[in-house]
């Protein structure tokens, strides 16, 4: 699976310390990440990240862009709800876009490891058919 990891900038240890904890995990699938958030990922774990520019530069873009082209089947985004964000359009297309492709999106540490003990359970195989793999639906 194709997994983006964005945060921003007083959300980016909480998501360090997810992916830490859940490395065993992430390490089985492809990862994605806005510019800062993704050094500071691999730096601490070593993990293999294809990174994007900086979300305000238009990392969040070219995320969306891959979200639209079927090429993402997981976003995992710490957003600081009570920070404004000077690219706030970017991130509210971005859930647009996850919300229109059916892509799984998590937005807080709850959410989010909901979905990857999914993931590491077979839940989210059915991305698969939207980039026309065989999917396992069933269990």
């Amino acid at each position: 699976m194709n997994i983006a990891l964005i945060a921003h900038d007083r959300k980016k240890q909480d998501l360090i310390t997810f992916v830490t904890a859940y490395q065993p995990i992430f390490e089985k699938h492809v990862l994605f990440a806005t510019g800062t958030t993704g050094l500071k990922i691999h730096e601490a774990t070593g993990l293999s990240i294809e990174r994007f520019q900086s979300g305000p530069l238009g990392g969040d873009q070219e995320i969306g862009a891959k979200i639209a082209k079927n090429q993402m089947d997981l976003v995992i985004f710490f957003r600081d709800p009570l920070t404004a964000q000077p690219h706030e359009p970017d991130v509210t297309a971005l859930i647009r876009l996850c919300d229109v492709y059916n892509v799984p999106l998590a937005t807080n540490m709850g959410t989010a490891e909901v979905l990857i003990r999914g993931l590491e359970h077979g839940d989210v195989d059915w991305r698969a058919y939207f980039r026309g793999q065989n999917p396992r639906l069933e269990k």
